[in-house]
């Protein structure tokens, strides 16, 4: 079933991290003349941060969590579960939590899980660890989740490249008997699977000479098969169909009038997209922030970089009712309402 509620788990600290390195939109070379100006006007999208060469998402997840615990004065012995989001992983194996574990040097007896989902990929993220710390057998838990799409994506591709940002983030969540309830609704359609696919990235297609040659697929647009590609009107008729249904779906689940939240968190790909969602559910702008405008789209990140830079002082000082929904690759889509409570968030780090 879809639809499910999950005891028993608290969210009790967010953040992340970001490398130093800004590229502006307006002067990407793959752009004709007057291009970069209607693709900011319609995205949102200013500038995005991109990963110098050697540093990949678990670097920054890592970051991010090693500061997150010292703030939460976690000791690195009582983390249960390690949980990483990505599909910018270090290697197809091992397990990149697995190497971040080893890193961040936690004990042996810590579960540890990768799930290579992009831009669906917090909410569904959000749903395994919290059932992993329900029953209490597991008391505290990192879900580490990001990517960076400089690495998988073409420079030359004028469609994708201007659009998507780096990023690692860092959600720590404790076994607590008095948590309000969170309520998942996660679905997907495997049948467009290739509306969003990397297609020579595994082993139905290995990486070969012929993968790696450079296709002129139409003018601004230069990829090879390792690179992704999406088919822009698919994904976008999925999303202002499915999105809006998913998340009032959850709503009549949970008896909720949607008007009471606080904040519908959104994944970000296109403000475009998320502004026919918002209107869709009628909700007020000031419900409904961004932080594609100098971020881009950080895949499954976007819902944590939103809650660090856009609502940080609301999340730590207050209670607050929330909606987050993603949705993307796969294709999947996913939304969860929660309650928070004097969440600690860090201010954004830059590395």
């Amino acid at each position: 079933m879809a639809l499910l509620t999950v005891q028993n788990v608290k969210i009790v600290g967010v953040s992340a991290a970001v490398p130093k390195e800004i590229e502006k939109v307006g002067m990407l070379e793959c752009f004709a003349q007057g291009e970069a100006e209607k693709v900011m006007a319609l995205t949102g999208i200013k500038e995005r941060r991109i990963a110098p060469q050697g540093m990949t998402c678990s670097d920054y997840c890592v970051i991010a969590a090693e500061k997150l615990i010292e703030e939460l004065e976690w000791s690195k012995d009582s983390i249960d579960a390690l949980i990483f989001v990505s599909v910018s992983r270090d290697y197809s194996e091992p397990n990149t939590s697995t190497v971040i574990q080893g890193k961040m040097g936690l004990q042996a007896s810590c579960y540890t899980i990768d799930i290579p989902m992009a831009c669906s990929g917090y909410c569904y993220g959000l749903s395994v660890i919290a059932s992993l710390l329900s029953s209490g057998c597991m008391k505290r838990a990192l879900l580490l989740v990001g990517d960076t799409p400089s690495k998988i994506l073409s420079s030359l591709d004028k469609t994708l490249w201007p659009l998507h940002g780096d990023a690692g983030t860092a959600t720590a969540l404790e076994y607590n008997l008095v948590a309000k309830p969170m309520y998942f609704n996660l679905l997907s359609d495997g049948s467009q699977y290739n509306a969003i696919i990397a297609p020579s990235s595994g082993v139905r297609e290995p990486v070969s000479e012929e993968s790696l040659k450079m296709q002129i697929i139409e003018p601004g647009i230069i990829r090879n098969r390792t690179h992704v590609a999406m088919d822009g009107m698919a994904v976008f008729s999925f999303t202002i169909t499915c999105v809006p249904k998913c998340i009032k779906s959850l709503c009549e689940y949970i008896n909720l009038d949607i008007q009471e939240i606080d904040y519908l968190l959104l994944h970000q790909a296109n403000e475009y997209i998320d502004e026919k969602i918002r209107k869709k559910l009628k909700l007020d702008k000031e419900k409904v922030p961004y932080c594609l405008e100098y971020f881009g789209n950080t895949s499954s990140g976007t819902i944590p970089m939103t809650m660090v830079t856009k609502i940080r002082e609301e999340l730590w000082s207050k209670s607050q009712k929330m909606i987050l929904c993603g949705f993307g690759a796969g294709l999947s889509w996913g939304a969860v309402y929660l309650e928070t409570e004097n969440v600690k968030v860090l201010p954004l780090i830059e590395y």
